[in-house]
């Protein structure tokens, strides 16, 4: 019969890593006598990232004294002591390729059921000081659990652990922990796991995704960098300009899905290349590309191609690429746009009105007067093409104009909640959203108001996307900036979204290392190669692996925390 051998607490706390702060709960030790435990934790219990760790499906963690002493031959350590791996329940018995997900267990007055797997998270390497050992529980199959509170109770060491029912599908913790972070997936177990009540919510939703496969997408028309011609240049509005591109010899590009983006390189003056991303406003399958384009003030690659670019010039593409693209399907479509966050929205409905798509389409576009509405006559037309188009504009200035008086799709002010009901914008939509971060923040918030589901409203974002760095205490936000200490003679790494190009040096442990150094905003949970949250679009050049990563990301993309560059490499970050 298995047994509690410990019970382990512990409050957050501020620890110095790296030169940060992490707030953490990662550091237990153990109590005597009884300890109440709660739906949410155990008393004198708590976690610092609750985005990852606790509440009621990942209330208590366990880990196992078998795996403790596993760990203490394969690490050489002689220091590992109960609370060591983060858990609360230090238990003999309950090995992870024996427990199953829904497996309800009784320990002293209360009773539990298992809701997942350990979260592979670089804390655990932080506490046992092994930054490989959020990887190395999930290539042993050793992460241990978590549980829910069935009912509350007092527990305490010694407290025999009985299983009062077992799982509905004996999907074991290892197997589910491998089903997630393990290539050669079983397709037999993911539906098995789809069928399990107790797995908590975020689990099914990534195994939800894997089931699914991949969204449509299509490989890169070709590798790097290729030079491009400019065959027309258009003002669309006085600070809009689009740039039609065709190929040299005159041969049909390859086709974009509509809503992808293409990434140029230009050098302007003397400075540095600079690469920034700019999404296909043209029509898929046009045969040629058009990108358009709005003159930042201090926009150094903006105002270049503005004041520089001529018809005829030759300018470095790379292939088309992104995952904010039309999806197929019977539902309603709701574009929603601001400014120059119109283009790829654009495309979009160039392919709805190419298809002559049954399906009814918003139009939803904010300008700040009609003298900046891009693209209105065109859209206008592609809208008469579509069975059931609709088209809905707000101009948040200039609400005297008098023209308007005859053309009731246009009002003043900006969108709300109120003017998304007036508009009827159903609840089983799919809506594609660019513009301003605020605006998109906004916008889905209204949406989801309205009852439009989290994973129906697709968003795209061109600037640096919002960091992702776990347990990290906030700190000031800095402008992306060259590394500190002397100049790098390796390859040139390229954040093109931070606008960012610097040498790369031997002494950083990888990119994700050098990014850092850099002020680049960085999305990271494990930072060994497990948990893919680092995956980045390469637009350019190659990278190696410092450690092998336990399931390769896909072609194109590279996990930055277990790489360096090989080559000169520009990424999309």
């Amino acid at each position: 019969m298995a047994t509690l051998l410990s019970v382990n607490v512990g409050k957050p706390e501020d620890v110095s890593w790296q030169g940060r702060t992490v707030h953490t709960g990662a550091w237990k030790s153990p109590v005597h006598g009884r300890r109440m435990v709660r739906h949410l934790n155990i008393d004198g219990d708590g976690q610092g990232d609750l985005a990852g760790h606790g509440g009621e499906n990942r209330a208590v963690l366990v880990y196992q004294v078998q795996s403790y002493r596993y760990w203490e031959k394969e690490l050489d350590r002689r220091d590992l002591t109960p609370g060591s791996f983060g858990e609360n329940f230090t238990v003999d018995g309950l090995p992870d390729d024996e427990v199953c997900i829904g497996d309800r267990y009784r320990i002293g007055e209360a009773e539990f059921e298992v809701t997942q797997p350990r979260v592979t998270c670089y804390r655990v390497g932080m506490r046992l000081g092994e930054p490989a050992m959020a990887s190395l529980l999930v290539a042993h199959h050793r992460p241990g659990f978590y549980l829910r509170v069935i009912t509350e109770g007092e527990v305490t060491a010694g407290d025999a652990i009985t299983r009062t029912r077992r799982g509905p599908q004996a999907l074991s913790v290892a197997d589910t922990d491998a089903l997630l972070y393990l290539p050669g997936r079983d397709p037999a177990k993911l539906r098995s796991a789809l069928s399990i009540p107790a797995l908590s919510p975020g689990w099914q939703q990534s195994f939800r995704e894997l089931a699914q496969g991949e969204p449509r997408r299509r490989e890169p028309g070709w590798p790097g960098f290729r030079t491009l011609r400019v065959a027309r240049k258009v003002a669309e509005t006085p600070g809009v300009t689009s740039f039609h591109l065709d190929a040299t010899d005159s041969t049909p590009l390859p086709e974009a899905l509509p809503g992808q983006y293409l990434s140029v390189r230009v050098t302007p003056g003397k400075d540095s290349p600079a690469v920034r991303s700019y999404s296909l406003s043209s029509a898929p399958g046009a045969g040629t590309y058009r990108i358009s384009v709005k003159r930042e003030p201090h926009g150094r690659v903006s105002g270049y191609l503005h004041t520089c670019l001529r018809p005829g010039d030759l300018v470095d593409i790379a292939s088309p690429r992104g995952t904010f693209v039309l999806q197929e399907g019977t539902r309603p479509v709701v574009l929603v746009s601001a400014g120059i966050g119109a283009t790829p929205v654009l495309a979009m409905l160039h392919g709805l009105a190419a298809a002559r798509d049954p399906r009814p389409v918003w139009w939803i576009h904010t300008a700040r007067d009609r003298t900046r509405h891009v693209f209105a006559a065109e859209t206008r037309e592609l809208l008469a093409q579509l069975p059931d188009g609709r088209a809905y504009i707000s101009y948040t200035a200039g609400a005297d104009d008098p023209r308007h008086d005859d053309e009731p799709h246009i009002r003043h002010g900006r969108l709300t909640a109120r003017s998304l009901a007036d508009m009827a914008v159903p609840a089983d939509a799919d809506a594609y959203l660019c513009g301003p971060p605020a605006f998109m923040d906004d916008l889905g918030s209204h949406l989801r108001a309205r009852g439009l589901s989290p994973e129906r409203i697709h968003t795209e974002v061109f600037s640096a996307l919002p960091a992702v760095n776990p347990g990290i205490t906030d700190t000031p936000a800095v402008r992306p900036h060259q590394p500190d200490g002397p100049a790098a003679t390796g390859p040139r790494v390229t954040f093109a979204r931070s606008g960012i190009s610097t040498p790369w040096s031997p002494e950083r442990a990888s990119l994700l290392d050098l990014a850092e150094a850099c002020d680049v905003p960085t999305r990271w949970s494990c930072r060994t190669g497990v948990c893919h949250t680092c995956v980045t679009p390469v637009v350019s050049g190659d990278a190696a692996y410092t450690t092998e990563p336990l399931e390769p990301p896909e072609a194109g993309t590279v996990l930055i925390c277990c790489s360096r560059p090989t080559t000169e490499i520009v990424l999309d970050l």
